[in-house]
C-alpha cells in the first residue's frame, strides 16, 4: 500500500523493512537447481558475464578490482537503474503528499467525526467503536490511494521488467493485503486509543510504548501467519545448498534445522532471502529466484549476510532504535497536536487527542516527522546492512560471490550515487560501497 495511514499499517510496513534482509537481484550463471521450475528473469537487466579466470586475474588492489567489477555494467543497464531508483525519490514525496491530502479529505466536512458517531451507534462500547473506525480508516485510505498504488506497484514494475504477475493476480493480492491490514488496523487502533485515553497527559509516552509493542508483535507473527498468505513455503530440496547454509547457521548458534524456499518468481524477478524470528525462534528462507539463478558462492554469501542479521541481534537493536525515533515522533505529535486541536478541533468536530476521529490528524503529524526523519531511518538500516555484509564476508569467505550479488543489485538500486544522495535516500549501501568492501576483504586476506 502506498499510503500507510493507520498507525498499525505504518508499523507493519516499518517492521517489515527492519526484518527483511537485503534483497539481491541476480540474473547470472545457473545454480545447481534441484527442480525444473524456471525462475523469473528480467530481460531488461544485463551484466557482462565473466569466469573464474577473470576473477583470478583481478588486481589485488581493492579500488582497481572494484572499478573492474563496475565496468561490467553496460551503460544502458546503469541508465535504467538510475532512472528507476531516482524515480523512487519522487514517489516518496508523492506518497507523503498523498497521505496528507487523504488526512485532510477525511477531516474536512467533519467526515471523520461523522464516521466516529456512526461507529459509536454500531459498536456502542469505546473499544468496538474505535475498532470499526480503524477498519474504515484502512479501507478509505486504500481506496483513495489506489490509483498511485496501481501505478507504483503494477505498471511501473512492469515497465522496468521486474514484475511477473498479470493484473488479476496482482490485484487479488492487494485485496488480501487490504483484508489483513483492515483487521490489524481495527485491533491496533482500538488498542492504541484505549491506551491514549487512559494515559491522559502522558499519552505520547504510552502511545510510543503501545506502537512499539504492536510492531514487535507483527515481527513475531508476520512470518508465520501473514507471509504464507502470499507465497508457498517448503523445505529446500537441494541437499548441498541446504547443508552449506545449515552448517553456517549451526556454527554461529542459529537454532534452525531446515531451510525453506518460497515462490517469489510468481510475483517478481528479484531474489531475496531472510533469517526471521525473535524470542528464540528462527527461520531461514530463500526465494526460488535466488536458488535457481545464482551460483553456490553467491548463495553462501547472501545467506551468510542474512545469518549475520540474526547473530548480531539486529532485529532487537532495530526495535530499540526505532523506539527512540518513534518516541521523538510522539513528542513532536504532542506539541503539534495540542496546537492544531486548539485551533481547528471544533471545525473538524474533534474532541481531543483521545478521540479516534483525530486519527487522520495524528497520522498526518507523525507522517510529517517520519518523512523528514527518513535519512535517520535509512542510516540505521544501512549501518546494520554494512555490519551484516562484513559478518557475511568473514563467515562465507566468498568475496567474489558477494561482489557478484552486489553487482546485480543494480537491477533496482542506483549503483554509484554521490555521498549526500546515499545518505538521504539509500537504506542499503550502494553497489560501489558493497563491492569495494568485498574487494577490500579480498585484498586484506590475500585470497585469489
Amino acid at each position: 500500500m502506498t499510503f500507510m495511514r493507520p498507525i498499525a499499517i505504518l508499523l507493519v510496513t516499518l517492521s517489515m523493512n527492519w526484518v527483511n534482509a537485503a534483497e539481491s537481484p541476480t540474473d547470472s550463471h545457473a545454480a545447481t537447481a534441484s527442480a525444473p521450475i524456471a525462475a523469473a528473469s528480467n530481460p531488461q537487466f544485463h551484466i557482462q558475464p565473466v569466469d573464474d579466470t577473470w576473477r583470478a586475474s583481478l588486481p589485488r588492489n581493492a579500488d582497481a578490482a572494484t572499478k573492474a567489477y563496475l565496468e561490467r555494467l553496460p551503460p544502458d543497464t546503469v541508465a535504467r537503474s538510475n532512472s528507476y531508483f531516482e524515480g523512487g525519490y519522487w514517489l516518496q514525496l508523492w506518497n507523503f503528499l498523498l497521505g496528507l491530502a487523504i488526512s485532510m479529505v477525511l477531516l474536512g466536512g467533519q467526515r471523520s467525526a461523522r464516521v466516529r458517531d456512526w461507529a459509536q451507534r454500531v459498536g456502542r462500547k469505546a473499544f468496538f467503536r474505535d475498532a470499526i473506525y480503524g477498519g474504515f480508516f484502512a479501507i478509505a485510505g486504500w481506496l483513495l490511494s489506489l490509483p498511485l498504488t496501481i501505478y507504483q506497484g503494477y505498471f511501473r514494475e512492469h515497465a522496468y521488467g521486474m514484475a511477473t504477475q498479470t493484473f488479476g493476480p496482482w490485484f487479488g493480492e492487494q485485496l488480501i493485503a487490504l483484508t489483513v491490514s483492515t483487521v490489524i488496523a481495527a485491533l491496533a487502533v482500538a488498542a492504541l486509543y484505549a491506551v491514549i485515553r487512559r494515559a491522559g497527559e502522558r499519552w505520547w509516552l504510552w502511545g510510543t510504548v503501545t506502537s512499539i509493542s504492536l510492531m514487535t508483535l507483527m515481527i513475531l507473527v508476520g512470518p508465520v501467519w501473514i507471509d504464507p498468505l502470499f507465497n508457498t513455503y517448503k523445505p529446500v530440496e537441494n541437499g548441498e545448498i541446504k547443508s552449506a547454509v545449515l552448517a553456517m547457521a549451526h556454527a554461529n548458534g542459529v537454532p534452525v534445522d531446515n531451510v525453506f524456499e518460497f515462490d517469489a518468481s510468481r510475483q517478481s524477478t528479484r531474489v531475496s532471502a531472510n533469517v526471521s524470528g525473535i524470542f528464540g525462534s528462527a527461520a531461514v528462507r530463500l526465494n526460488d529466484n535466488l536458488l535457481r539463478r545464482t551460483s553456490q558462492p553467491e548463495i553462501r554469501a547472501v545467506m551468510a549476510h542474512e545469518l549475520g542479521h540474526y547473530v548480531m541481534n539486529h532485529i532487537y537493536k532495530a526495535i530499540v532504535g526505532f523506539a527512540l525515533l518513534l518516541l521523538a515522533a510522539f513528542v513532536f505529535a504532542k506539541w503539534l497536536m495540542e496546537r492544531l486541536l486548539a485551533r481547528h478541533g471544533v471545525r473538524f468536530g474533534l474532541q481531543g487527542v483521545g478521540d479516534v476521529a483525530s486519527l487522520p490528524l495524528l497520522s498526518a503529524v507523525l507522517s510529517i516527522f517520519l518523512f523528514f526523519a527518513t535519512p535517520v531511518t535509512n542510516t540505521l538500516i544501512r549501518t546494520q546492512e554494512i555490519e551484516a555484509d562484513r559478518f557475511g564476508l568473514n563467515l562465507a569467505r566468498e568475496p567474489h560471490g558477494a561482489a557478484e550479488v552486489d553487482l546485480k543489485l543494480t537491477e533496482y538500486r542506483k549503483p554509484d550515487p554521490g555521498p549526500i544522495e546515499e545518505f538521504l535516500f539509500f537504506d542499503h549501501p550502494s553497489t560501489r560501497f558493497r563491492v569495494h568492501d568485498a574487494m577490500r576483504w579480498r585484498e586484506a586476506m590475500g585470497t585469489p
